[in-house]
């Protein structure tokens, strides 16, 4: 709109959100802050625009770490002000806020990971603070004890209350007051995003109050408010707006609008204590300050403050009233807004989950977990390591992140590491040349090359033998390979995703893993929940293989009897999905009614220990049998557990696990002890 202008610094302005043209006249001088890693506590410029890391010594910025590429990524300034990241397609990745990143503009306050080290993006001067900042004092100078005082709750804001309304005073303050009011309803309404609602609201106020600094902080918690906008008309967007700590507290705590003035002028401003400049000059006291809360039904979600250190322009109640309906019409859009903003963030996370292509079953907590992290990494290039025990689904994941990545199209080869000798695995990966070795009569493709421009899975990493592990390294690092007997490098363009069922970080320190391997790898872990963990999960799943395999068998299951239910959730599973498919395949084909029922499932489900059963129950008696023949022939046995498996008639192994399900080796322990 022509002729319009900011109400914060009264400069043509476009956007009020944070578009000030003032703004554009601020020195930047883009950098990287270390706070951790090797370089910790060190600053890197921009130079000329630009910052290149990695390992060579011709980067500006070297990090001697094995994670970090030799050109890893580097940052640049764009023409329009904006800093860009560009990962060069390292190995590791290159992270902004946590996230793989190929290319992101970044701002002041943004992480940026390289290997082990971490770095804070900052776009002004150091001694500068971020525009719409605020700084929490500790000494609580803004309001001294010779301030006069004033104090209001929402009850008694008069243009809030209706049968106040027709009482109030006639004239223009009171006609000036009422049209804001109105003008802030209607402007306010229909802002869905809370920073922007800040914004517009802090220049309205300034409209009709004559505060030097202002700052809208949304949250409850004084220590950490969710959104913060300050501005300070007098010395600059740059500089950060000082709030009183105990003050901001009391505010929030007791729900109570406080306006203090300085009583006497200079003497007042004196006794209150002056802050010392950078330069050594004192700068004005604050002479008048209000600080009024943000209430959303009787709660605080927020404060304005305001102040000004000109003697002659103090905050007066009639201000005080008006800011307090001010924050009272606030609140509920303020409120509304924040739910409008999480509902939006809710609605793209669900959305994200249903578009999620994947096969593996379960809506608990954990898997919705392992959800979100295989859409948040399935777009990137980078390398994933899947952690999990034998049977928890690591290879659907790995599935799941090639379905959902940019090279769904491609092929996805998945070689089982434990499954083939060293001499097979090694062939079976690389491929060999005609006349390798003894009986290699024909040159043979491997899985590697089989699995170029797609994505390869390699399960139980942890089952390599210590050559070839230094031979993948090559493959992670440099992205080519020959073949066993071959003497040319052939290029790759694959996605690595490993699973193992061992802590390889335990391996590495001990030597029976290779260490750069590991952190070539370890690059995104996800952890697959074992089933004990996530056993509200476990109706469903075997709800979905008791429908799979009844197609298969050609038997109409109805459903899952309550009791066989309960056997279900009480076991532990130690074989997880895997061991439970199988329960439920045995009882689909060996059952003969429609449900499937408790003795349909395996015995190892009848042998723990009931938490809820009623002991009357015919599986429940049975177990009492198994436990007296057991702790009988012991006895006979003098604690011998061959000697009383041979009693018995079974294998001693699995006497062990008839003691360890039966939970009698407490008993036992108890009956040697004696």
């Amino acid at each position: 709109m022509p002729g319009r202008r900011c109400r914060l610094c009264r400069l043509p302005a476009p956007d009020l959100k944070k578009g000030w043209e003032y703004w554009a006249a601020i020195p930047v001088n883009p950098r990287l802050a270390a706070i951790s890693g090797p370089l910790r506590d060190s600053v890197f410029p921009l130079k000329d625009g630009s910052l290149t890391i990695g390992r060579e010594t011709s980067n500006q910025l070297i990090l001697d770490d094995a994670l970090v590429s030799l050109r890893h990524c580097k940052l640049t300034r764009e023409p329009d002000d904006a800093c860009v990241v560009h990962d060069l397609g390292s190995a590791s990745g290159t992270f902004v806020n946590g996230l793989p990143v190929t290319e992101r503009i970044i701002v002041a306050g943004d992480q940026v990971v390289v290997g082990a080290s971490v770095f804070v993006f900052h776009d002004e001067e150091a001694k500068e603070s971020e525009s719409g900042t605020i700084v929490l004092s500790e000494t609580a100078k803004a309001v001294s004890e010779a301030a006069a005082k004033t104090r209001l709750r929402g009850v008694d804001v008069r243009y809030l209350q209706p049968d106040a309304l027709a009482a109030l005073p006639s004239g223009e303050r009171t006609a000036r007051d009422l049209q804001t009011l109105v003008k802030i309803s209607t402007a306010i309404g229909s802002i869905r995003d809370v920073e922007s609602l800040q914004w517009q609201l802090l220049g309205m106020i300034f409209d009709v109050v004559p505060g030097e600094r202002g700052a809208i902080l949304v949250g409850s918690d004084p220590e950490e408010f969710s959104s913060i906008v300050a501005w300070d008309r007098v010395a600059g967007p740059q500089h950060a707006v000082a709030v009183d700590r105990e003050l901001a507290r009391q505010v929030l705590e007791e729900g109570v609008a406080i306006l203090s003035n300085e009583k006497n002028g200079g003497a007042a401003a004196a006794s209150s204590g002056a802050e010392k400049g950078e330069s050594g000059t004192e700068k004005p006291a604050v002479h008048s300050l209000m600080c009024v809360p943000l209430l959303n039904l009787d709660k605080a979600i927020g404060l304005i403050y305001l102040d000004t250190t000109n003697p002659t322009a103090r905050f007066t109640n009639e201000d005080l009233q008006l800011v307090t309906a001010i924050a009272g019409i606030a609140s509920m859009a303020l409120e509304s807004a924040r739910q409008v903003e999480w509902l939006g963030s809710e609605n793209q996370r669900l959305r994200a989950e249903v578009d999620l292509d994947h096969d593996m079953v379960g809506d608990s907590a954990a898997m919705r977990e392992v959800y979100q992290l295989i859409e948040r990494v399935a777009t990137t290039e980078s390398t994933v390591l899947v952690y999990g025990e034998s049977g928890t689904g690591k290879e659907l994941c790995a599935r799941a992140i090639h379905r959902n990545s940019n090279r769904r199209d491609q092929p996805f080869v998945a070689i089982n590491c434990a499954a083939l000798t060293e001499t097979l695995l090694e062939s079976e990966l690389f491929g060999h040349e005609r006349g390798a070795f003894t009986g290699a009569v024909t040159q043979k493709r491997g899985q590697l090359e089989m699995a170029n421009t797609g994505t390869i899975f390699l399960d139980e990493m942890g089952e390599i033998s210590p050559a070839l592990q230094s031979k993948l390294l090559r493959v992670l690092q440099e992205r080519d390979f020959m073949r066993v007997g071959g003497t040319r490098s052939i290029p790759l363009n694959i996605r690595v995703i490993a699973a193992t069922n061992k802590n390889l970080l335990t391996a590495a320190r001990e030597g029976t893993f290779r260490e750069d391997l590991y952190y070539r790898l370890n690059v995104v872990a996800i952890t697959m929940p074992p089933l004990r963990d996530r056993k509200e999960d476990i109706p469903q799943l075997a709800n979905y293989f008791g429908a799979k395999y009844s197609e298969r068998c050609n038997r109409r299951i109805m459903g899952i009897s309550a009791d066989a239910g309960m056997l279900l959730k009480q076991y532990d599973w130690p074989g997880n999905i895997r061991e439970l498919e199988n329960a439920i395949e045995r009882a689909v084909v060996l059952g003969s009614s429609g449900m499937i029922l408790p003795e349909d499932l395996p015995e190892a489900l009848h042998e723990t220990p009931a938490q809820s059963m009623r002991s009357s129950t015919y599986h429940e008696a049975v177990r009492q049998l198994k436990r007296q023949l057991i702790l009988t022939a012991m006895d006979q046995s003098e604690g011998k557990i061959t000697e009383a498996a041979r009693l018995l008639g079974v294998h001693s192994n699995y006497l062990h696990r008839l003691i360890r399900n039966l939970d009698l080796r407490l008993t036992l322990k108890k009956r040697n002890q004696g």
